[in-house]
């Protein structure tokens, strides 16, 4: 069932990356601690595929340190 659940969230957020941390910062945000997380998981899945948190974009990359400042000299 939650395969089912997994690829109707992905065609919503196709970038899987994405798509688990998604619903990992939403699953830690509605559990609830007399609550299964198997339920918690299966209800935002079915929230992301139903259009919900779909809104979320990937971080800006910044640029990489200066090569410079990685190299150890030899001694």
């Amino acid at each position: 069932m939650r395969s089912e659940l997994v690829y109707l969230a992905g065609l919503k957020i196709e970038n899987r990356f994405l798509l688990s941390a998604t619903v990992m910062r939403v699953a830690r945000l509605l559990h609830v601690n007399s609550n299964r997380t198997e339920d918690t998981l299966n209800r935002v899945f079915t929230d992301v595929a139903g259009g919900g948190y779909v809104d979320t974009r990937l971080p800006e990359i910044g640029p990489p340190p200066p090569i410079d400042d990685l190299v150890v000299p030899l001694a």
